[in-house]
Order: structure tokens, then sequence, then C-alpha cells
């Protein structure tokens, strides 16, 4: 055992302790140097696989051909009416085209390819409907295109009353217009005008076939130096929806949503409270720290020593991988919490350090017993953890890949520190050795029951071990990273409205093809899938049934056109001219009312112009605004619609066709699913469909699956890797195979009521949290050391023992930093502190009662 040298390199260290700490600090100052030179965090999360899996490589090259897909910042508009949405949409990409922000802004439902064809677009018995119901409005539209003013529309409701008069008006299918007219001409009289929508008047319940919301896709400029990437463009798109119209008068709402826009949320949410939390965790810990140690002397070189050890290993961190990613930074959690441990040990033992003789040994002499007595522990401890973490450097989950290679030599940088750097400090400190703070002398009486009782206690924890094997098959893995973001979050809140609709469903998937038949095969294989609800490729742009529809909507223009179509329409009326027409509709319509049912919305429509005819100029002109503001771009778009010819595959605009064709002819296949895949049985379900049909689909949907057993294989050859790794390491340190068993015996008990903790909690395994399993060997194997190496050394009352002591603050002080974690509002990083807590608690149960259980009766535990 390498007891002696630990020993002398602690006694070199006290004895030149300016030394040490001058050679330490010029070490520390370069890592420092080192890191804010070469050290970059991405929030990138692109980078957590290797790039070399096959599900990775097919859906880095999606991205990389279809680049107007990725990093995505989206307007979501809702509005009261459909045309003050469009016009919020309009007038907020306006703002945003020329702003530095943004790389492109688009606004998908307003292509003028889709407008022209959107009569086309509606299947045959909704197209006959709708020009049915337009046809008959005729003489109506006529007049308003003449005149497209209030004095149109009050000289139109005129015409009405005249049909009426004479028996040739059949109002039934025009009721819901007629009571919108009614809504708004008496909010108009009450002097609270309210805008009129014209496509509804005129399309009704089809108006809301294109969706309730309207989108405006941006691609922003992303900063992956920051914790939040798209954060300036976040900043500038929501001062220019503050200055919107629409969302001034609250007629419209505009959230925000994608991919950037989450995932800066999702930062923003880690950083709250986590001031308060740092604050008060440090807090705890100083606490843990003053009960384990009793001396500031003692706690001022501890802290100093893992600033030391955190600093080098960030240093490291900057040499050997020079950019953390979203995992990985959390090295800095995973050193805190274990090297704390080996800096309580050393001091724990460093206090309770007596001569033979039972006197207090002088400061040098007790500092080099310490290393003797303890150094080969910490070592072999460290040795271990650092095999636990190494393990998973050589997996393709990158993330865990680089957390495992810095933690793990965070781990030999921690012993370093901790049997040069602390010796050091604590010569020169000085702390006292004249109290009795070593051991608990209250748990005298535990280590007598737990020898008493062993073969009960043991019986006890057999039964969770087996308990906790059988539920092994329950535990399920969620890789759904929307799984572990705040869901109170505008992004998330907007997002989840949207997993309504599948087209905006994020559980899309894409199939890359040689060419378009091939895309339309494949496209209509998939889209008889029982989980799918359409596979989009080019020509799904283009309508069916062209030939029947054109011959419908060539009939009502004949009849529309020559009305619709006016040179010089009446310029707009003034205050004088829209009371007179007012007042003129209100009397042709009093002249009618015995005519019409009690509930006619004509009647209201009479009473409001009456009070209209006698209303001040202003709020005449504000009716006005409000009755006809949309009606000239209504009956624009009605005239382009009725001018729609025969499109193919080649009228798609360049615009719209580099979505789903490459200029080589290779072409994709987009792919929604029909529910909203909340779960996660049900998304594999959705992606087997898929991939059976489709072996080379890509997407969320099959990133989310794939990435799943990509982690789980990971943590499955990892943990087995760190198990036998640590296993070769004890077998060299301890050369029994009994004292190997002791060790691991316990580490995968803890495991095990882990996992029966998990179910019962429960908690649900993810990638945010899953990290815990690395944490879990590491401290496992360290506190399972100290109580076997003090087993073979002769110690007989190990819960008494400054090594329980040592373990106790020890895990006190790692749970601190756990339980911030567990605090946090990010939903992610609180399912990792309290999987930490959970397996922490284990490991400590299991340390402290299973392991001293376990260990074989000698012949001094009788006495």
């Amino acid at each position: 055992m390498p007891s002696i040298p630990i020993g002398r390199l602690v006694a070199f260290c006290s004895r030149h302790a300016v030394l040490t700490l001058v050679l330490f600090a010029l070490l520390v100052g370069g890592a420092v140097v080192c890191s804010m030179k070469r050290l970059d965090v991405t929030t990138d999360t692109g980078t957590m696989f290797s790039s070399t899996l096959p599900w990775k490589q097919r859906s880095d090259q999606l991205a990389r051909l279809f680049p107007q897909n990725q990093d995505q910042m989206v307007a979501v508009i809702d509005a009261d009416l459909p045309e003050e949405a469009m016009a919020t949409a309009r007038e907020l990409a306006a703002r945003l085209q020329h702003d530095k922000n943004f790389l492109s802004v688009t606004i998908p439902q307003d292509n003028p390819y889709f407008v022209r064809n959107g009569l086309l677009f509606l299947d045959q018995k909704n197209l006959s409907s709708v020009l049915d119901t337009t046809v008959t409005a005729q003489p109506f539209l006529g007049g308003l295109a003449a005149d497209p003013s209030g004095r149109g529309l009050f000289d139109a409701l005129s015409l009405i009353a005249l049909g009426v008069s004479q028996g040739q008006a059949d109002l039934k299918s025009f009721q819901p217009a007629l009571t919108g007219f009614a809504d708004t001409l008496e909010q108009a009289a009450d002097g609270t005008p309210q805008p009129l929508s014209w496509e509804r008047l005129l399309a009704g319940s089809l108006a809301d076939l294109a969706g309730k919301y309207v989108f405006v896709v941006t691609r922003p400029h992303l900063d992956y130096g920051s914790f939040q990437p798209g954060g300036e463009a976040s900043d500038a798109m929501h001062k220019a929806i503050a200055g919107l119209e629409f969302v001034r008068s609250g007629h419209a709402r505009v959230n925000l949503t994608g991919d950037v826009q989450i995932s800066d949320e999702e930062f923003a949410t880690v950083a709250e409270g986590m001031v308060a939390g740092l604050v008060g965790s440090l807090v705890l810990v100083t606490l843990w720290l003053f009960l384990a140690v009793r001396s500031w002397r003692i706690i001022v070189p501890i802290v100093v020593t893992l600033v030391a050890g955190l600093v080098l290993t960030t240093g490291f961190a900057a040499l050997a991988v020079g950019t953390l990613n979203l995992i990985s930074v959390a090295f800095a959690v995973l050193f805190v919490g274990i090297a704390v441990d080996f800096a309580i040990q050393f001091s724990v033992r460093f206090r309770a350090q007596r001569l033979p003789s039972g006197q207090i040994p002088p400061i040098r002499t007790a500092l080099e017993h310490t290393g003797e007595e303890t150094g080969h522990q910490i070592l072999v401890a460290a040795m271990a953890t650092m095999a636990g973490f190494l393990a998973f450097t050589p997996t393709a989950f990158v993330g865990v890949a680089q957390l495992g290679l810095i933690a793990g030599f965070g781990m030999l940088i921690a012993f370093i520190c901790t049997v040069t750097v602390l010796p050091a400090l604590l010569l020169l400190f000085n702390p006292p050795l004249d109290q009795q703070v070593a051991g608990f002398a209250f748990a005298r009486p535990a280590d007598r029951a737990v020898r008493l009782y062993r073969t009960q206690i043991l019986s006890v924890f057999t039964f969770l071990a087996v308990l906790g094997a059988a539920l092994i098959p329950v535990l399920t893995f969620d890789a759904d990273p929307l799984h572990t973001k705040d869901p109170k979050s505008e992004g998330m809140r907007t997002l989840k409205l949207l997993m309504k609709d599948p087209q905006s469903s994020p559980y899309g998937a894409e199939v890359l093809v040689p060419d378009l038949k091939q895309a339309q095969v494949l496209a209509d294989r998939l889209a008889s899938l029982p989980l799918v609800d359409d596979a989009m490729w080019l020509g799904s742009l283009v309508p069916a049934d062209q030939t029947p529809k054109l011959a419908m909507i060539q009939d009502a223009a004949s009849i529309l056109l020559p009305t619709l179509v006016v040179p010089n329409p009446r310029p707009a009326p003034d205050a004088a001219a829209l009371r007179a027409s007012a007042a003129k509709s209100a009397h042709d319509l009093g002249a009618v009312l015995d005519r019409l049912g009690p509930h006619d919305p004509l009647r209201r429509i009479q009473a409001a112009l009456d009070r209209l005819s006698h209303a001040p100029d202003e709020r005449l002109m504000a009716a006005n605004t409000a009755l006809v503001r949309f009606l000239p771009g209504q009956l624009d778009q009605l005239r382009q619609m009725l001018t729609a010819h025969a499109v193919t595959q080649d009228d798609v605009p360049p615009s719209i066709r580099r979505d789903y064709l490459l200029p080589d002819g290779r072409a994709i296949v987009s792919i929604h699913p029909k529910a909203g895949m909340d779960s996660n049985a049900e998304l594999r379900r959705y992606v087997n469909e898929i991939t059976r049909v489709a072996p080379d689909a890509g997407g969320p949907a099959v990133e989310v699956v794939e990435s799943a057993a990509t982690m789980v294989h990971a943590f499955v050859f990892a943990a087995l890797s760190a198990i036998g790794m640590i296993a070769v390491i004890l077998l060299v340190a301890l050369r029994r195979v009994l004292d190997v068993a002791l060790v691991l015996a316990p580490l995968l008990l803890s495991a095990l009521m882990t996992v029966i903790l998990i179910v019962l909690v429960p908690e649900q395994l993810n990638f945010a949290n899953i990290i815990a399993l690395p944490l879990l060997l590491g401290v496992g194997v360290s506190f399972n050391i100290y109580f076997v190496m003090n087993w073979r050394a002769g110690v007989r009352a190990p819960l008494s023992s400054p090594t329980a002591r040592a373990v106790l603050f020890s895990a006190l002080t790692t749970s601190t930093a756990f339980g911030s974690l567990a605090a946090s509002h990010h939903p992610g990083t609180a399912s990792m502190g309290r999987l930490l807590l959970l397996s922490l608690a284990c490991t400590l149960l299991a340390t402290l009662i299973f392991v001293p259980a376990l260990l074989p009766k000698r012949a001094i535990d009788e006495r």
C-alpha cells in the first residue's frame, strides 16, 4: 500500500507550506488564464451526441440540406378576427424584415400562391357552398365594390329592405352574416366600434379551415457563446410586438415559440433563483463543515482547497474539450460533491490524531500520520471514482462522455489537492487539536445493535435488493427534451396549443428520397399508417380535382367579376353622406318591420342605423372605419381567387418549393402525427410505424426515440464498464476478492434501492437526471472504501469512528448542493437534484447500516 509515500508527501508539503501554496497559486492562475482564453460553453443541443451515429448523421444531413427549417423563432398570432391576425402578422413582419437580428422573416399563410388558389384547395362540397353563398350575395357585393364604404353598406341594406317588401328576399342563409352586421352596428352606435370580419361574413365557418393562428416564422442570428443565443432577437421581437396596433388594442395576442425561444427560456429558467439557491447552499455547506470540524481554521483550508481543485479542473476542461455542452457543465457540481468528501475525511482524521500515549501530537506529526492513515484510502476512493466517470468517455452520448472525462480527471486533481494544498493550509492556519470532535460517541449503542441484529438487517436489505431488481423492468426512460422544460414558459405554453394541430406538431418526421416519383409513392404509403395524419411532398401543394373545381369557379366568376371589377369606385364619404345613407336605410328597413320575425337581426340593424343617423360626426366616421376597414382587402382576395387557373408542380413558387425539393432532384417527404404524442410509448409506436416503411427517416420524432436508445445503451455500457474497472482497482488495492465484494455489494444495493424510490415516488428518468448514475458510483465507492479499509485496519466501532462522522457530514454537504438543484424552477434541473438526493440517501443508508452489518465478524469484535 502507498500509505508511507503519501504520508511523506503530506509531510513534505506541510514542511514547505509556502512553497507548495505558491506553486499551486501559479498553477491556479495558469488555469484561470487558460479557462478565460480557451474554455467556451455551447447551448447547441446538436453537440450532445456523436456525429458517427446513423440517426445523427441523417439528422445533420437534413439540417444541412434544409437550413431554413432549423433554429426558428416563431410568432404565433391569435386575434378576435382573421383579418386582425393577418394584419398583425404583416405589420410585425414589416418591422422585423430589416432588423439585423433576423436572417429571414416569412408569413407562410400569406404566400400569394396559396391566396390565389385558396378555392382550389377546398373539397368540392365546401367549394360549392362558398360559391353559392357568394353568388347569392352578388347584388350586395356589387354595390360594395362600387362604393366600399359605410355608405355603400347602408345602401345595400336598403336593397335588402326592398327585396323583403317585394317578397323576393330569402335571407335564411344570411342570418349569421346579418347577425354579425347587427353586432357591429350596435357597437358603433354605442360609441365602441369594433372591426367587422368580412372573411367570416362571406365564408362562414370555412374561414377557420386554415387554422386559428397566423405564424410569422423567423430565423434569428444566434450567439452560441451566450446562454441565450437568441436573446437579442427575442428582445427585438418583443419590442416590435408591443407596438403593434391590434396588440395595443387587445384585439390580437402574440406569443413566441420555436426551438430557439424554448431553449432560451430554458436557460433563463435554470438561472432563475440560482443566486438565492447558491447563497442558501453556501450557508448550509458552511454550517455542515463547522459541525464536522468545529473550527474556521479548518473550514477555510477546506474551502480554499476545493476552489483550487475546481479551478484546476476547469483548466483541464479548457485543454481537454475546449467547449462545454449542457451536460458537461455539471462537472462543477459533481467535483464539489465528491471532492469535499476527500477534504472532510482528511480533516476529521487529522483532528482525531493522538500519540500512542494519548497526547496531542505536533501539527506536522499529525498531518504526516493522517496522510499515512487515510491518504491511501482517499487515493483508492479517487481512483475508483475516476474509473466510474471515465467509463462514460467512450460512449456516443457526447454530453455525458465529456462530463465523465472532466469529472474523472477532476477526481485525480481533487486527491492531489487534498494531500498537498490542504496540509499546507492546515499548517499555516494551525488549528487546535485539543477538542474531542473526532467521532460520534452517541453512536456506540448503534454499533452494538448492528452487530447484534446483523442477520435481521441483512435479511431486510436482501429483500430490498430483490425488490429493486424486480422493479428494473418497470423503469422507463423519457428522452423527450420537451418534458424537461418549464411548461409555464411562453414558448412551451404556445407549443402546447399548437400540438392540437398535426401540421404544427413538434413530433414531425422527414424522409429524403432520390426523386419526386419515389416521394409520391412513399407519401401514399406513409399516409395510410394508423398514427400518421398526413405525409406531405411537393405534389401535396398542388390542388386535386382541378378540372371540376375550375369549372365551378369559372361559372361563379362569370357572374361575380363583372360587378366586382369596378374601374372607378366612389370616393370615401363624409359624415353628412354617411348620416343620410344611414337614415334612408333605417327608414326603408322600418317600413318592412311588420314582415320580419321577432328575433330577426334586421330589427336590430334598423334600430342601430336609426341611432347612427343621429350620432355625432366623429362617431359616424369611427363606425365607417370599423365596418369597412377589411372590406377592400377581402374584395381584392375574392377577385384573385375567382381568376384561378390550373396549376402544376412547376407553378409552386421557389420560396415554397425549396422546402420539398433540392436542386439535385432529391425530394423530402414530411410526416405529421395524428395525436399529440404526449406519451413516450405512443411516440415510439409512431416512429416504429414510420421506420418500418422508411428506415432512413429522420426529424424530431426519430431523434427523440433514437437518442433515448443511445442514452440507455451508453449508460448500460458505462455502468458495466465502471463496475468492472472499479473491481479491478479494488482488487489491486485490497488484494482480496472478499474485500472487493464488501465494497461493491453496498454499491449495487444502493443502486437497487434507488430503483425502488424512483418507482414509488415516482421519478421519471430523463437525459437531465440520469447523471445521478455516475455520481452514485463515485460517492458510493468512496464511502464504502473507507469503512472496508478501516475494518481491515482493525477499527472495531465503525459508526462511532471519525470515518462515520466524515461520511455523514460529507453526505450532508453534498446533499445541500443537490438540494439547491432540486429547488430549481427548471423541471429538468429539479429532477436531477431530486434523483441525486434519492441516490445519495440510498448510498448513505447502505454505507452506515448495511456495510457495518455486512462486515464479517472478527475476534476483536467480541471483546
